[in-house]
């Protein structure tokens, strides 16, 4: 076979292979991708919309520029009440930021350590989560416990628990998935187990100190614990593909605008949010932007150096293969693209 031949046969190869690779990928996300970039993020996010999902908001604070809030698509879709970009919304995983921040404060006050253990802080754990004796505190922050996921157990968003006993209890007596710090991997009874500890700690829950010590001092006045502290018109509703219901009245922990998400962020960013030697500290235990997820409701809140801005994005729809997931992702990153060439 001649060399020429042989280059032939890899070109056709390679074109079946990236045919057969993209047979694969929903076409919606590949049009997301490739379609032209509109000239303004208003432009953006009716795009989405009419890519299915059913609103979004976006705020994004950009140094030298006034801050945008902007909003497409139903804040209610069935009472007809367009998206409103002063909505409260479930920030889902985003929270795990602010829990990272308590900690560390609760850390420096000397009230809490690091390097102390999950046996003992909680002893009742011995024996019914495994490692418990080699876990610390750092290791539960940075998601390094090896402590299995109590929102990985089969169907659990079909009936979530409602009680720090019920989600513990799906983990109880379960092998570890790897040694403590031996591997990372996200899991939510991580932060669980964290909430339980600073309770304890602190002698109330968590959510107050956290009100005092960061929401207050950042005039955040529209960030929530609950669905049980606001008014629930107030609340943006959540769509789940199949499932036929507003998701709006499901609890699922803290609920913000996205301007007060993104006043945390860059005060968590900027370095006026801690004192340096919380600053120090918080480096080596967390990170510094998050998404978060729960049924109805997607979010984002990054930070991006080299734009020196903070984008928050919500997304109101959500489905079971996270196809709304990955076409989210492609549009925050198309926003990103639209800051830049407005520079």
């Amino acid at each position: 076979m001649t060399k020429k031949r042989t280059k032939r046969i890899v070109q056709i190869t390679l074109i079946l292979a990236t045919i057969v690779s993209l047979s694969f990928v929903p076409w919606l996300l590949v049009k997301a991708w490739i379609l032209p970039l509109p000239d303004t993020v208003q432009e953006q996010l009716e795009e989405a919309v009419d890519h299915g999902f059913e609103g979004m908001l976006v705020y994004i604070d950009q140094a030298g520029e006034p801050p945008q809030l902007l909003a497409a698509g139903w804040h209610d879709r069935e009472a007809m009440i367009p998206a409103r970009p002063d909505a409260l919304f479930k920030i889902a995983s985003i929270s795990k930021l602010y829990d990272a921040v308590a900690v560390t404060k609760l850390v420096q006050e000397g009230r809490l350590s690091l390097d102390k253990t999950l046996a003992q802080y909680l002893p009742e754990l011995v024996g019914r989560i495994e490692n418990a004796e080699h876990i610390s505190l750092r290791l539960l922050l940075q998601h390094r416990s090896g402590i299995p996921n109590f929102t990985d157990t089969p169907d659990f968003w079909a009936a979530p628990t409602q009680s720090y006993q019920e989600s513990l209890a799906l983990i109880l007596d379960q092998p570890a998935n790897f040694k403590p710090d031996e591997a990372y991997e996200y899991c939510n009874t991580n932060y669980l187990l964290l909430n339980k500890i600073m309770d304890d700690a602190l002698g109330y829950d968590n959510f107050q100190y956290t009100k005092e010590e960061i929401l207050e001092p950042l005039q955040l006045h529209h960030t929530f614990g609950s669905l049980a502290e606001v008014d629930l018109e107030e609340v943006m509703s959540g769509y789940h593909v199949g499932h036929p219901y507003d998701l709006k009245e499901d609890d699922h922990g803290m609920l913000a605008t996205a301007e007060d998400v993104g006043i945390f962020v860059r005060a968590l960013n900027d370095g006026s949010l801690l004192d340096p030697k919380e600053q120090e500290l918080y480096t080596t235990v967390y990170k510094y932007e998050h998404a978060g997820w729960v049924p109805g409701y997607q979010s984002f809140a990054t930070y991006h150096k080299d734009l020196d801005a903070v984008m928050v994005a919500f997304y109101n729809t959500t489905d079971p293969d996270l196809y709304y997931w990955n076409l989210s992702e492609i549009i925050n990153k198309r926003i990103l693209k639209i800051l830049k060439q407005q520079l």
